[in-house]
C-alpha cells in the first residue's frame, strides 16, 4: 500500500513531512483535506486509534475562533462533527500507513515507521 499523507499544502509541518518523505524516497499520495475533505470513517478511525484529543487541533486559529459553547464539554462525537465541518481543525499531518497512522510530524517516528 502506498502511504497517504493527509494535510494542507501550505502548512509548515506538512511541508516538513512531505520533504522528509521525498528525501527518504518514500512514495506517497497527498490528500489535501481542506479541498477534498475527509470521510467520516477515516476520521473515526484516527480518533479510535489516537483519541480525539490528539486528532483535534485545539491550538489552531479555526478552533480558537469557535464560540465557547462549541468548545465546551467536547466528546469524541462532537469533536468528529467539528472536524468534518471544518477539516482545518484536524491536527496535521496524518500519515496513513495502511495498518496504522501517525498524527503530526516527528522525524524519528517517520524513521521508525519506514525502517
Amino acid at each position: 500500500m502506498t502511504p497517504t499523507l493527509y494535510g494542507i499544502p501550505n502548512c509548515d509541518t506538512v511541508k516538513k513531512a512531505r520533504t522528509w518523505l521525498d528525501q527518504n524516497g518514500v512514495g506517497h499520495v497527498f490528500h489535501d483535506y481542506k479541498k477534498a475533505g475527509v470521510d467520516r470513517a477515516s476520521l473515526e478511525g484516527w480518533v479510535a486509534e489516537h483519541g480525539w484529543q490528539t486528532v483535534l487541533n485545539r491550538a489552531g486559529t479555526t478552533f480558537r475562533a469557535l464560540p465557547e459553547a462549541d468548545k465546551a464539554d467536547l466528546t469524541a462525537e462532537r469533536a468528529i462533527a467539528l472536524m468534518l465541518a471544518q477539516p482545518s481543525m484536524i491536527k496535521r499531518p496524518v500519515l496513513d500507513l495502511g495498518d496504522r497512522t501517525l498524527v503530526g510530524f516527528k522525524p524519528e517516528l517517520y524513521e521508525a515507521a519506514f525502517a
